[in-house]
């Protein structure tokens, strides 16, 4: 793992509860952008029930009246689903896919988005020519998954499941190039992202895995330019 040192942007290596500049975030933004983010990645599904207020607040790190009243925030959004009764709880709205266009905004993706680069290419360029092909295992298997679903006439019918790869790919990179704080800080833009841009398609799916592809074998050759444009190609053509 290489360790980056100083800040990046308003979010310090402590992880993403910087409470100045454009992308602090309150403790109901988290819970938001965790839950959107599971969503993504298929951990939670429309009908699920989420775990309750206590093990969210422990999970996050925050107190459970937050998270109480973030949940209710995102039930009165059409989100989550509240459910009274023995076997009631939170829920994971059916309509989840629906809804979430309703949330979309473009400007406030683009600043996410702008954020999320800027930390990518610092990250990158800190550890070009620093990180062992051993240390990238998890990322190779996943572009090389990718490259073996995109090859599938059914691709186009089950990109879900490439944007899940395309998110967890993103996810291993902060970690395995920065830590648990960094990744911590990659959930919360991918979860924010969720909700507010709507999903790349197939085949910019596959443009983006052909970038992750150049991006991984530049950084072990330590070219650090091809490098950080590898990512820069991925967020402006993908």
């Amino acid at each position: 793992m290489v360790s980056p040192a100083g800040k990046f942007g308003p979010y310090s290596l402590a992880g993403p509860h910087s409470q100045t500049g454009p992308y602090s975030r309150s403790g109901a933004d988290l819970v938001r952008s965790r839950i959107a983010l599971q969503v993504r990645l298929a951990l939670l599904r429309p009908g699920d029930r989420l775990p309750d207020t206590g093990a969210l607040a422990e999970q996050l790190g925050i107190g459970e009246m937050t998270v109480r009243r973030a949940l209710e925030g995102m039930c009165q959004d059409g989100l989550l689903d509240r459910r009274r009764g023995r076997t009631g709880g939170t829920f994971v709205s059916a309509a989840f896919d629906a809804v979430v266009p309703a949330h979309h905004d473009p400007a406030a993706a683009a600043s996410a988005e702008a954020f999320l680069l800027l930390l990518e290419c610092g990250l990158v360029a800190h550890a070009s020519g620093e990180v062992g092909e051993g240390e990238l295992g998890s990322l190779r298997k996943l572009v090389a998954a990718e490259q073996e679903f995109a090859e599938d006439q059914e691709f186009t019918a089950d990109a879900v499941s490439a944007l899940e790869r395309e998110t967890r790919f993103h996810l291993e990179l902060a970690e395995t190039l920065g830590g648990p704080g960094l990744r911590a800080v990659t959930s919360d833009l991918l979860g924010r992202l969720a909700l507010l841009a709507p999903p790349p398609g197939a085949e910019a799916i596959r443009h983006r895995n052909r970038c992750h592809a150049e991006l991984l074998d530049c950084l072990v050759e330590g070219r650090t330019d091809r490098a950080v444009r590898a990512v820069k190609d991925h967020a402006i053509h993908g």
